[in-house]
């Protein structure tokens, strides 16, 4: 088993653990952002945005410098992945048409869509100040941490 797969498999018992008969949306998104930012190496940013009123994402539970507080789904890479429903990961942030910069620092990106009974409820959004920083076990990784957060939760629109 790599190292990747052995951090992740230590990070899913972790937040079941941490998430352990707490269901509120919010503690368990800001429990979950503290958690992946504390123990996933080389990330300047992990949180999340909320789908709001109006057609977009409003900022959410987050570990990182100040960030942006609204992005219009559809938009930049948090909005695509709104839109399409599916993670989607940049390499190069400077590469993406429409990128929004919150932090100059961020180099790579990657969104993961948190979806409750077929609902589009908010998308995980984990900055890197590095090039290409995740690989598909990550991307399997984060996607599988997001499934235990949404299985935990109870998930309220009224925020």
């Amino acid at each position: 088993m790599s190292k990747l797969n052995e951090q992740y498999n230590l990070l899913f018992k972790q937040l079941a653990t941490l998430l352990d008969g707490e269901t509120n949306m919010v503690t368990n998104m800001a429990q979950f952002s503290a958690l992946i930012f504390n123990n996933i190496e080389d990330l300047n940013w992990a949180g999340f945005y909320l789908v709001g009123s109006g057609n977009s994402l409003q900022l959410g539970p987050f570990q990182g410098q100040v960030a942006c507080t609204k992005i219009p789904i559809g938009h930049g890479v948090c909005g695509l992945a709104a839109k399409k429903r599916e993670t989607v990961t940049v390499a190069d942030i400077d590469q993406f048409e429409g990128h929004i910069a919150c932090d100059s620092r961020s180099r790579s990106e990657i969104v993961c869509p948190v979806i409750a009974e077929d609902q589009l409820i908010a998308v995980l959004d984990i900055d890197s100040p590095l090039f290409n920083r995740f690989s598909q076990q990550d991307i399997k990784g984060i996607e599988n941490l997001v499934e235990i957060l949404v299985n935990k939760t109870r998930w309220s629109l009224s925020y």
